[in-house]
């Protein structure tokens, strides 16, 4: 008889009779039986490199499941052997982070980094072509072109904020002849809040594969978080998170997180337990903690945004305003915003008149607003892409990408929104009348027909 670990009974229902329960309210208590510890209301933290056996028997048996020897049996778990494999609070971590996104299986990492790079290691392979979307994370955008690129596969962008219809027949030229290991997009776009379309582009790439591999198309969600997007539900094979950002919220904890089917999500899990880039048990219990006020902070932001959104828009110093909230049916990604996302999330991006040394004195001048790269906190975060999150990019990829000179990106918290708006109100003021009359002068020069950059999603 196979040794087995004990089960945790009645801590994964779902429903109160024939009432299913919502989300925010099983990150109560989803995937934890307090009575396995002590009667401990929440998950204690299991702060242990390694586990004890019961018996040899015992250790063999959850060895072959973790090394892939065998399929489990009916009702089998896998065993806790070495925290570097499994550990009970990222267990019960990952199976709440499926619920948002109704994922079959999760898996925790020690950044989001972490994340997007064990996916992609574990899918492209030499002579591959790795297609995605620009602009992204500058950490990932690094990652493609300086690491990546160097064990000879190839990345191949293409622009977010414009239908893939457009520049379809050029995408399928550039690829031509070569093998599509994965598709990476990031929706919406690290600083800009251009859209993606995630149902064209799983269109697009799953016709490319052979029934023996098929690329494999992953969707950077930390933006919207699962909160305002579900990629899964539009065809993405994996949703990625910077778990740093929405999920755990407090601006205390590095993570990240992706979320698939067991067959997509298991070379990850397998590749992950080799490179060592799982999160440890006390990143663990600090996102179970967090997850359960993700909603009430993420919905305190979102209507925050709105009210900093509406103000940008109307400030003098101000020549466009990215913030998917304001999108309108002139835009070309309107339809994929109505039928995508769920919210516009809280990520303000902003140009201000004057370039570089306004954006500079805008954001020396702020008080209340804190000036420091990351999102997704509960206080208000502000940065300079070009020179801070996007610097690794060449002038002229950056200007390419819509991240101007002046751009700045502010992370909205849930601070009032009185306050905050009065804080950028004095923090615009510090930049001075010359801001405001070029930015006249652009706004003029828009009326009269100016192109706008199609990476200026919902600019106004």
């Amino acid at each position: 008889m196979t040794p087995r670990r004990p089960q945790h009974r009645g801590h994964k229902e779902r429903k109160i009779g024939n009432h299913v329960l919502k989300p925010e309210s099983q990150m109560m208590g989803y995937g934890y039986d307090p009575q396995l510890s002590e009667g401990a209301i929440k998950c204690p933290i299991f702060q242990t490199s390694t586990f004890v056996f019961e018996t040899a028997e015992a250790g063999k048996a959850f060895f072959e499941l973790a090394n892939g020897q065998r399929e489990p049996q009916p009702g089998e778990q896998a065993g806790l052997i070495y925290s570097r494999l499994n550990n009970p609070d990222l267990e019960i971590l990952e199976d709440r982070l499926t619920l948002w996104d109704e994922a079959e299986a999760a898996a925790a990492f020690d950044s989001g980094m972490a994340a997007i790079a064990t996916s992609l290691l574990a899918y492209v392979r030499p002579g591959d072509v790795l297609v995605h979307s620009d602009p992204l994370y500058g950490g990932t955008e690094y990652f493609l072109e300086h690491v990546v690129a160097e064990f000879g596969v190839a990345p191949v962008g293409f622009p977010a904020g414009v239908p893939l219809a457009g520049f379809e027949g050029e995408l399928r030229e550039r690829i031509a002849g070569r093998h599509v290991g994965a598709v990476l997009i990031e929706t919406p776009a690290n600083p800009t809040n251009a859209l993606v379309d995630i149902a064209d582009v799983a269109r697009f790439a799953h016709g490319l594969g052979t029934p023996d591999r098929r690329p494999v198309v992953m969707v950077d969600n930390t933006f919207l978080g699962p909160l305002w997007q579900r990629p899964l539900e539009h065809g993405a094979d994996l949703v990625i998170y910077s778990a740093t950002k929405f999920l755990g919220g407090h601006s205390d904890v590095i993570a990240g997180a992706v979320l698939g089917s067991r067959a997509v999500l298991e070379p990850v899990r397998r590749l992950r337990s080799f490179l060592g880039t799982m999160a440890s048990p006390l990143t663990g219990w600090l996102l179970l903690r967090s997850l359960e006020t993700l909603k009430m902070r993420m919905t305190a932001q979102m209507k925050n945004a709105r009210y900093v959104a509406d103000f940008l828009a109307g400030h003098p110093a101000v020549t466009s305003v990215q913030y998917l909230g304001r999108t309108h049916e002139k835009d070309p990604m309107y339809r994929t915003y109505r039928r995508q996302c769920l919210g516009p999330g809280s990520l303000v991006s902003f140009e201000v008149a004057g370039g570089e040394p306004a954006a500079f004195r805008f954001l020396n001048a702020l008080k209340l607003v804190h000036l420091a790269v990351s999102l997704g906190g509960t206080e208000s975060l502000a940065e300079h892409p070009a020179t801070m999150t996007h610097a690794d990019l060449p002038l002229e990829e950056r200007e390419r990408m819509g991240i101007t000179a002046g751009l700045v990106r502010v992370s909205v918290g849930v601070e009032h929104y009185e306050d905050i708006i009065a804080d950028l109100q004095q923090a615009l003021d510090a930049v001075g009348s010359d801001a405001e009359a070029s930015a006249r002068r652009l706004r003029r020069g828009a009326l009269k027909g100016a192109p706008a950059s199609v990476f200026q999603h919902g600019s106004v």
